[in-house]
């Protein structure tokens, strides 16, 4: 469950609506909804079952689907975008692995969130973007996924002017790391610089224990090994 990074992205800017395709354990709604500029998000979760369970048994979470700012879809993420005429200024994809087949590999080990690991899909969340909008998706452990993560980043930068990876410690996740695609439709927009800084007394105000100026900053600076593999992709 990973939620402390993704709501991050909405310090980058005023920010009104965010969709978030996936995010079924409420923890990115959660944190979205803290944000004061945030008027509505618009959350899509393909199982049903993922979000019951969670608000039963991890209300910590949970409680996300409760905040009135929230407007809950059930169903295909990727339909969802294809289908939608509303735009957003921020898209957040909380998705499982894609588990996807090494390239020149017999078979498939496709699993169910591979169609938000795609040129189309991405494609479609720009569509959806009002102008100066920004995305934020999961992108892997750069640990354990490095060449993945040069192909996703590769496939973004033929679309968006703006493209960089970041990434945070999780615990709850593979080999403790989680990295996060993010990319923005405004050439000028520095996304390792948050617009609003907040002080002890606001984060306090507003219950952050994790997100600050510093961490923001700190996210986008990759270990030797991976920048060499983004410079050279």
């Amino acid at each position: 469950m990973v939620v402390v990074k993704y709501s991050d992205v909405v310090m980058l800017m005023v920010v009104v609506m965010v969709l978030v395709v996936g995010g079924g354990d409420g923890g990115v709604a959660r944190e979205l909804t803290r944000h004061p500029a945030v008027e509505e998000v618009v959350l899509c979760e393909i199982d049903e079952e993922v979000i019951e369970a969670c608000k039963t048994h991890v209300p910590s979470m949970g409680c996300g689907f409760s905040n009135p700012k929230l407007t809950l879809h059930t169903g295909d993420g990727a339909k969802f975008l294809e289908e939608t005429q509303e735009k957003f200024d921020v898209i957040i994809t909380d998705a499982s692995d894609p588990v996807v087949a090494d390239e020149g590999e017999e078979g498939t080990k496709d699993g169910p969130a591979v169609s938000l690991f795609n040129h189309n899909y991405y494609t479609d969340m720009k569509n959806r973007l009002e102008e100066g909008g920004i995305l934020c998706c999961q992108g892997e452990n750069m640990w354990l996924d490095a060449k993945l993560i040069v192909t996703l980043v590769r496939g973004c930068r033929k679309i968006f002017p703006v493209v960089e990876y970041a990434y945070t410690c999780t615990p709850t996740y593979t080999a403790g790391q989680i990295g996060f695609i993010l990319c923005a439709t405004n050439p000028d927009m520095k996304l390792n610089e948050p617009v609003r800084v907040w002080d002890q007394r606001e984060a306090a105000e507003m219950g952050l224990k994790y997100y600050n100026a510093d961490v923001h900053r700190a996210a986008f600076a990759l270990p030797t090994f991976m920048s060499q593999h983004l410079r050279t992709d």
